[in-house]
């Protein structure tokens, strides 16, 4: 694995000779394979799984034809080294198998070398389309569940066509993050992603998801600061737009973020205490990957609410206490590797939504992740590592794009 530590850079070289019919299709397919795999992500985990696993062989084979090494942004070392503290912590797991089962969602990090090889370019701006595309999709069924379907309270709420309403409020978020960044900072399509906001909005709102609100809230403020300090203002009278005109569901769900007494905010809270327990307890490795519903109720505080719960809805806590201080410090490394990387290449970059979309995404998952454990949700983790690693694969040329300009300066490589 080659790590390309200076993104503005194509790298690492990759042949330039014109391909011949057969190459041709094959990059052909490898591409076609992962938007049918990103547009699937909001659809079907099973479908999303299979297409992944297609794409990782058809980028595999790319690397054989070209006779390269894999490459990736250098975001993707603390993701390597947070891979490798969590297998030691399923060494050390109170059950070492069942652990090292659950690690197999650690194969999903090579979303990001795939993406880094195959939407490169041109292609990168065609994956946000279908991201887009498919969200809107997905929101407007969502609405539909909400308002003919009655999926309208907080035991029947709108999941789309996810397995989970808060999974599906996670990924509008991102989507979310998506169309605002290319609203406001894109320099084409902008019509698209204003026509759908609406129903992403609506939909993300009567999913009830009140960490995914958060989390939008705090992408949306980002990339308005980003644009202009003086657009923050807009936020707040969007919000109150947001709540003079949405159903009581909405509004009553608005008022339960700031009662002490509500139920969720209790095991919330409850739930800190029990991370911080097991930290105590599990300093080096914790207890192990999806070992902390079995000590649950080992740690668990009398004003708990749930007897016991799969994750303690924080991903620092839950990172702490699954495995271990190490991994939690890697963590924190991989988000501050990840977001200087963005930020150099917003302020580098003429074309700036890509940037901008990882960015909001970052803030987003961070926001969100104090009030549930989205970084250990696989279709989320899988959308996420897509958005935040094409501002990286739009600086290398595409293979129709290095034909094109065969013999220039690999500096002047397209723009997504």
């Amino acid at each position: 694995m080659t790590i390309d530590t200076k993104p503005g850079l194509v790298f690492p070289a990759v042949r330039d000779e014109k391909l011949n019919p057969v190459s041709f299709r094959l990059d052909r397919a490898a591409l076609w394979l992962l938007l049918a795999f990103v547009g699937s992500l909001q659809i079907s985990i099973a479908a999303a799984n299979v297409l992944l696993a297609a794409t990782l062989l058809c980028w595999a084979r790319l690397l054989v034809r070209d006779r390269t090494w894999p490459a990736a942004p250098i975001f993707f070392l603390p993701l390597a080294a947070y891979a490798g503290a969590t297998l030691v912590s399923a060494a050390f797991s109170l059950d070492p198998l069942a652990s090292l089962i659950d690690s197999k969602q650690l194969l999903l990090f090579l979303i990001v070398p795939a993406v880094y090889h195959l939407a490169r370019g041109r292609h990168a701006a065609t994956v946000i389309d279908v991201i887009l595309t498919v969200g809107a999709a997905s929101a407007a069924y969502g609405v539909i569940q909400y308002g003919v379907l009655k999926y309208d309270s907080l035991q029947m709420r709108p999941d789309g066509a996810l397995t989970h309403y808060m999974t599906y409020s996670g990924v509008l978020m991102l989507v979310i993050c998506t169309a605002v960044a290319r609203l406001v900072f894109g320099s084409r399509d902008r019509i698209w992603p204003a026509l759908v906001m609406p129903a992403l909005v609506v939909a993300l709102a009567v999913s009830l998801g009140r960490n995914a609100w958060v989390g939008a809230c705090v992408a949306v403020g980002l990339l308005l600061i980003l644009k202009d300090l003086r657009l923050v203002a807009l936020l707040p009278i969007a919000i109150a737009i947001v709540l003079a005109v949405a159903p009581d569901s909405v509004t009553n769900r608005m008022m339960t973020m700031f009662d002490v007494r509500d139920p969720t905010n209790q095991d919330r809270l409850a739930m800190i205490e029990i991370g911080a327990r097991i930290v105590a307890d599990h300093p080096l490795t914790g207890v192990g990957p999806t070992m902390v519903q079995e000590v649950y109720p080992d740690y668990r505080p009398e004003y708990a609410v749930e007897e016991v719960n799969p994750h303690l809805h924080n991903v620092p806590v839950q990172i702490a206490a699954e495995r271990g201080l190490p991994a939690l410090a890697i963590f924190i490394w991989f988000v501050a590797a990840l977001s200087m990387a963005l930020v150099r290449l917003f302020r580098q970059e003429r074309d700036r939504m890509l940037a901008a979309a990882g960015l909001a995404a970052t803030a987003a998952m961070l926001a969100a992740g104090l009030f549930e454990y989205n970084f250990g949700d696989s279709e989320f983790l899988m959308l996420f590592l897509v958005i935040v690693t094409l501002p990286f694969a739009a600086l290398r040329p595409a293979p129709s794009e290095r034909r094109e300009s065969k013999g220039a300066p690999h500096a002047a490589a397209a723009r997504a």
